[in-house]
């Protein structure tokens, strides 16, 4: 979307120069009052001028802006810092280009495979399109809408930009909820190779950032970074995907400690073979071989047993 966003060309000067003549009308108001009747007509014409241009101060500290509007049409923005006065009647919109954090409560959304799983994010953003922001969404009718603070006008900083962190907050949850639905959460139930919400790590996170991005361009917002930072089972079938991944892990176990035995017992046979300690035929091959495979795969210890005989008997 092409933005319509350009600096603000019309007439400002310094606020501390018109701070000046300010000081001087209101001092020419005094003398013209105490001049007689037409001096009193007089001052409090300048007197109504004097409030007039009160109105026309505005300040931006660094990160600021302030859109301007004069009777419903957009005149630009000014983003230049400084004190300055302008049009008075001008309708001045302030705007902060800081960026903000914003850190949802972990939702529940299904995978890729249909499992229940809670996931959270955290994300940076921030404002990028001062016309976007202002008129492309409907964020000064949400910020109108708060409730007033003691001091603050209606379209404070802080209502209007709540109203944009409103708007971000919606999107991220559908954004979420969509890439959570295109990965599984671990390769349980995909092949190997497929990426999932617990390996993706970065490749998610761009999927996620770029998902935001394309959601959030038409209010003017750029998504800094996003990250998700909790993910888990939903409470339901944790307990039941806790014991899959303990038998899981308990088979994956199990095959290195048959893999480690069968080598051992190889290793075993072939160092009695190659030095002749002892010439076996099959079936003493065989249990010594069942022998070998109990002690070494046996959860515990095993119980010797002496033979007084002779091997052969």
């Amino acid at each position: 979307m092409e933005t319509k966003e350009f600096n603000f060309k019309g007439f400002k000067t310094s606020g501390f120069l018109m701070i000046f003549l300010e000081i001087v009308l209101l001092a020419a108001v005094v003398w013209l009052f105490l001049q007689g009747i037409w001096g009193i007509i007089a001052s409090i014409t300048l007197f109504l001028f004097w409030l007039v241009f009160l109105f026309g101060f505005t300040k931006l500290e660094p990160n600021e802006a302030v859109v301007m509007i004069f009777f419903g049409k957009y005149k630009g923005v000014l983003k230049e810092t400084g004190f300055f006065w302008v049009n008075p009647f001008i309708t001045k919109k302030r705007l902060s280009l800081r960026a903000r954090n914003l850190n949802p409560n972990p939702i529940k959304v299904n995978d890729k495979v249909g499992n229940p799983v809670l996931i959270g994010l955290v994300l940076v953003w921030k404002l990028k399109d001062t016309y976007k922001a202002m008129f492309e969404i409907d964020s000064q009718t949400i910020a109108a809408s708060t409730p007033n603070t003691v001091g603050t006008g209606t379209f404070s900083v802080s209502k209007q930009m709540n109203a944009f962190e409103n708007f971000v907050d919606v999107q991220s949850d559908a954004a979420l909820r969509l890439i959570a639905g295109k990965y599984a959460y671990d390769s349980s139930l995909i092949s190997d190779d497929e990426i999932t919400l617990r390996s993706g790590g970065d490749i998610v996170n761009d999927d996620l950032q770029e998902e935001l991005n394309k959601r959030l361009e038409m209010a003017g917002i750029e998504i800094v970074e996003a990250r998700i930072n909790y993910l888990a089972y939903a409470p339901e079938i944790a307990a039941v995907m806790l014991r899959r991944q303990q038998a899981e892990a308990i088979i994956a176990a199990r095959e290195k400690i048959v893999e480690g035995a069968v080598t051992m017992v190889k290793m075993a046979l072939d160092k009695i073979e190659d030095e002749d300690i002892v010439e076996l035929d099959a079936d003493k091959k065989a249990a010594m071989v069942s022998n070998l495979l109990v002690v070494l795969c046996a959860d515990e210890s095993a119980q010797p047993v002496l033979n007084t005989g002779s091997l052969y008997q």
